[in-house]
């Protein structure tokens, strides 16, 4: 049985080329050579077309950047615990209910316009936005097959970790300013949810989010990886310039109001701060009667 050289094409016609009488050695080296054109013709096509090398190409055993993140397990608070529990552990609870249809919608809105990066703050303190931001992480995480970020961007007074009964072992801080990649700051407490934790407050939070490293970090952190929907928990709107700051990183913005303590003009001074910067998703009220 003859063997044969795979057909190259030089001229615009194949060549068969016989390899019969040839040594080891010299098969081998033409099998080299034969490896090498390929790969420098394959190198000029790209080249040619400004196509960059498919990610497809990449072996098969290769771990995905969300897989690779570091998982953590967070803790488990009953009804009575303070802060408040967390409702996915109760799914019974209208309020979990809620959550769910919360969700749903703000999922169907984003998937409508092509986003994916929405703020959650309230008017003032105490109005429950952590709350809020935490629980519908959780229930986000929940879909099948969609990935969620929740990032602690309250730089007053971070509390997305003390929620979960989490340690904050990144440093939130070293990422906004870009000398932390994502893959180190970021830790995975289910499939679907990853967590950007602070471990404390910073003075200077108006001044890291107003930085262009700020936006660079974050930017390479969905590119990375590529969640489908990105929470960012804020501070509150009326209390610091921070969220204002951070609202040319955002497509949305979700209000979240206390029934017994928010006005209705303290909703509409957020409406005239938030302008033409983000789209308000609307109003979540907590605490209602």
């Amino acid at each position: 049985m003859r063997d044969y050289l795979d057909t190259e094409m030089a001229t615009g016609e194949g060549m068969v080329l016989p390899l019969a009488g040839m040594s080891e050695t010299e098969r081998m080296a033409r099998e080299k050579r034969k490896i090498f054109r390929r790969k420098a013709a394959r190198r000029q096509a790209e080249e040619a077309l400004h196509v960059q090398p498919s990610v497809h190409n990449l072996p098969a055993t290769l771990p995905d950047a969300w897989d690779r993140l570091r998982r953590v397990k967070p803790g488990l608070r009953d009804a009575k615990a303070q802060p408040k529990p967390l409702v996915s552990l109760f799914r019974e609870d209208p309020a979990a209910r809620a959550f769910d249809l919360l969700r749903t919608r703000l999922m169907h809105t984003l998937r409508s316009n092509g986003w994916r990066r929405v703020a959650i703050a309230a008017p003032t303190a105490g109005c429950g936005a952590t709350f809020t931001a935490v629980n519908l992480a959780l229930s986000l995480a929940r879909v099948p097959d969609t990935r969620t970020v929740l990032m602690d961007m309250n730089r007053r007074d971070p509390g997305v970790a003390r929620m979960l009964e989490l340690p904050v072992e990144g440093d939130m801080e070293a990422f906004l300013r870009g000398e932390c990649p994502a893959g180190d700051h970021l830790v995975r407490c289910s499939n679907g949810l990853a967590l950007g934790l602070a471990a404390g407050p910073d003075r200077n939070a108006a001044e890291t989010l107003h930085d262009p490293s700020c936006a660079r970090a974050l930017d390479d952190m969905i590119l990375t990886m590529d969640p489908d929907v990105v929470l960012y928990d804020l501070p509150p709107v009326l209390s610091f310039d921070d969220a204002a700051a951070f609202l040319p990183q955002v497509d949305a913005l979700l209000l979240v109001a206390d029934g017994t303590r928010t006005t209705a003009a303290q909703i509409r001074a957020c409406e005239e701060l938030l302008g033409d910067q983000a789209e308000l998703l609307g109003v979540v009220l907590n605490q209602a009667r």
